[in-house]
């Protein structure tokens, strides 16, 4: 038996417990599952199976991506390198954040919005996406360009 069809018939019996975890959830139905009043009851199990899978599908995917870098000296160049610039704009994104408290329209703050570092690293997170999105366009106008003058 080789690994194909090892990993179809794994496929398979993923397919068939989520299959069985559906059917159970669609015939116990909705009330029953709302009356719960916050246990998972039917629930609980399909979102373990689920949170175990993504667990495992993670762990095997960082896995072979390590060892597809380590047997191409290059990529690996190239892979640090990319996270080199990733955090050199997260550090610029962490200088051009504010830590000010977040208000309202009149001027009250709100709960959770208080002066400090969550609210510094929110607005890190806005701004590391404004700078990764004006890159992205500016890298698309400029590939654009070139293929004109090509």
């Amino acid at each position: 038996m080789n690994l194909a069809n090892i990993l179809k018939a794994l496929v398979a019996l993923i397919g068939v417990v989520a299959t069985y975890f559906f059917i159970m959830i669609i015939s116990t139905g909705d009330d029953v599952i709302i009356e719960g009043g916050g246990t998972l009851g039917i629930v609980g199990p399909m979102v373990s199976f689920s949170i175990g899978l993504f667990l495992v599908v993670l762990g095997l995917t960082l896995l072979f991506s390590i060892v597809g870098l380590f047997k191409k000296p290059e990529a690996l160049k190239k892979t640090i390198l990319g996270l080199v610039l990733l955090g050199g704009f997260l550090a610029v994104s962490y200088g051009m954040a504010a830590d000010n408290a977040v208000v309202d329209v009149t001027g009250e703050v709100l709960s959770g919005g208080e002066e400090g570092s969550n609210s510094k690293w929110v607005s890190t997170g806005i701004w590391f996406a404004v700078l990764l999105g004006a890159t992205a366009i500016c890298t698309i106008i400029l590939g654009g360009v070139k293929s004109i003058f090509k």
